[in-house]
């Protein structure tokens, strides 16, 4: 890990000192008091495998969910409203990790991963939302909370749709508690579809400090309604 610091107290480079791929920092911790200082200023872990040193990265262009602007189809909406699914908030964070991590693709999530983050959820700092049906997990997502600020790091899905449902219940529940960003990184295919917002790291720095700072919570129980979809 380089020596020069974001500020006094913190472990990291400041961003700006990316490689043009993003890439800041190789090395370090996956503590919660690693990951919430990375996560705190605009960096995230992402690494080969469990045996090479971990890789900090801040974007160049970062993409987010703008509460406004995020986009539910006709089909998703009538499968929100339908009350196929039941949803609940932290009661199942680390099947839902282990449903990410099994994924086909995306094995990013690795086992230091998956203990870094379920040690910050044991923190208070990483929650997840489940998806249910007839009491089988069938669907989620999980992500980081500091303040107003939610990082999404992944999602999936054992039934139709239920990985949209999913992001779909988080994007309103986290508006709902007074949330101010919603950080999903990069664009892909399947993030395309609500279509997301992309945004220069300087700009994306400047929100994710204003929202870090503002006295908002995650919350225990869902702050959204089934019939407002």
């Amino acid at each position: 890990m380089s020596r020069k610091r974001f500020s006094e107290g913190s472990l990291f480079p400041h961003p700006s000192l990316a490689n043009e791929d993003g890439l800041l920092a190789v090395g370090g911790e996956l503590t919660p008091e690693w990951l919430y200082d990375a996560y705190s200023h605009g960096i995230f872990p992402w690494p080969n495998n469990d045996e090479s040193p971990m890789l900090w990265w801040s974007l160049p262009t970062r993409a987010v969910l703008e509460f406004e602007t995020f986009h539910i189809s006709r089909r998703l909406r009538q499968r929100l409203r339908s009350g196929v699914y039941e949803i609940t908030l932290d009661q199942a964070f680390p099947e839902v990790l282990i449903g990410c991590a099994d994924r086909k693709t995306e094995t990013w999530i690795t086992p230091n991963m998956m203990d870094g983050y379920y040690a910050l959820y044991r923190a208070g700092f990483a929650h997840s939302l489940e998806v249910w049906w007839e009491e089988e997990l069938v669907g989620g997502i999980y992500g980081v909370a500091i303040g107003a600020f939610f990082a999404g790091e992944s999602m999936f899905y054992r039934m139709s749709d239920a990985s949209k449902v999913a992001l779909a219940w988080m994007v309103r529940h986290l508006q709902s508690r007074g949330f101010q960003l919603f950080d999903v990184q990069l664009t892909n295919s399947h993030l395309a579809q609500f279509h997301p917002n992309e945004i220069p790291r300087d700009v994306y720095l400047k929100r994710l400090n204003k929202a870090i700072h503002s006295n908002v919570t995650f919350g225990t129980e869902l702050a959204w309604e089934r019939e407002n979809f």
